[in-house]
């Protein structure tokens, strides 16, 4: 019988002891999630970041681009002037260089509508960027939901 209780005792011990360590585990667990949920906020913050500064940069060469455009077309109609002969002051251009300072002047306006044709699809890629980020957020939010109040 004595036996048979320090027996009995000591299998009631080790379930004893056996469930703090679960604890133990669990609570090292739990320090692992967040710890994971901490970095995975951190990577999604920088990310952000990035996407801002990107946007930002595109921005500023957007409006750079504007300037350049205006004052392409200012010198545009002053050339034009001169090659229909309002410009009221006698040229001292001839016609073939002023034809040429034309066409190198729709060339650079080209050039610039494609430059900003290409900066409006870049912000509009950071722009999706950015919704799919707020959509994964969100998705997150619910998968972290447990399953009865799901």
């Amino acid at each position: 019988r004595k036996q048979a209780t320090e027996y009995s005792t000591s299998s009631s011990d080790e379930e004893f002891e056996s469930k703090p360590s679960l604890t133990h585990k669990a609570k090292r667990a739990l320090r692992k999630r967040r710890k994971l949920e901490k970095e995975t906020k951190q990577l999604i913050k920088q990310e952000e970041l990035k996407r801002l500064h990107k946007a930002q940069a595109v921005q500023r060469q957007l409006e750079e681009l504007e300037e350049r455009q205006r004052a392409l077309e200012i010198f545009g109609v002053e050339l034009e002037r001169e090659l229909r002969g309002e410009a009221g002051t006698q040229s001292t251009k001839d016609e073939n260089q002023m034809l040429h300072e034309w066409f190198e002047l729709v060339m650079e306006k080209n050039k610039l509508m494609r430059y900003e044709s290409e900066l409006l699809i870049i912000a509009q890629e950071l722009e999706l960027e950015d919704h799919q980020s707020r959509l994964e957020q969100k998705l997150r939010e619910k998968m972290a939901i447990d399953g009865k109040s799901k």
